[in-house]
């Protein structure tokens, strides 16, 4: 009896080992491997280097922006603001009171740190945090919503810094997923060459 269960154990045991060497190194090393390849930025992280070849942040992770001289990016809800450890929306709904009392607030305080009155309109993703919390990237429209405040902070004509948001547009993921799209940190890091 006890040779039988042994003889039925022992292609298990086999099974398990051959597998989880197979599938727990050999084939996340191969992928690695062919990542590294033949998309390197990608596999590597999408990282972003200032002229100095620092690394400052990767173009998939939002950062907090709050200088006015600077594009600013979607509010996040992810722990205490674009924490990749704790992302995350707020999921609150539509008919949140709490909801439309942050987007209130944050639209009145945008309006007044881009000098408009109180009733001129804000880009809706300005005030409401993405589902991760993390978003890189805003619409061309937020980014020219900003782009007088910017000018003013840095003493530049307002047409260099449209001029920069429109060479900063990415088109739509495989031209139609998607909406076309700025990132932030990019033009953000253009915005510091163009002022040199």
């Amino acid at each position: 009896m006890m040779s039988l269960i042994l003889n039925q154990l022992r292609p298990a045991a086999i099974i398990i080992l051959v597998m989880t060497v197979l599938l727990g190194l050999a084939y996340p090393l191969a992928l690695t491997g062919v990542a590294q390849v033949i998309f390197p930025g990608n596999a590597d992280g999408s990282l972003v280097h200032d002229g100095k070849g620092k690394v400052v942040g990767s173009e998939l992770i939002g950062q907090n922006f709050s200088d006015p001289a600077y594009f600013w990016p979607r509010p996040s809800a992810a722990g205490d603001g674009y924490d990749a450890t704790s992302s995350g929306g707020s999921n609150l709904g539509p008919t949140s009171a709490k909801l439309r009392d942050l987007a209130t607030k944050r639209a009145a305080a945008l309006r007044e740190a881009n000098g408009l009155g109180p009733d001129a309109p804000v880009p809706a993703e300005l005030v409401t945090a993405s589902g991760s919390g993390l978003d890189s990237h805003i619409s061309p429209e937020a980014a020219r919503f900003q782009a007088a405040r910017v000018a003013k902070a840095r003493g530049l004509p307002e047409s260099d810094v449209l001029e920069l948001i429109d060479k900063h547009i990415e088109g739509r993921t495989f031209w139609f997923l998607g909406e076309p799209k700025v990132n932030v940190l990019k033009l953000n890091i253009a915005l510091d060459k163009l002022q040199r």
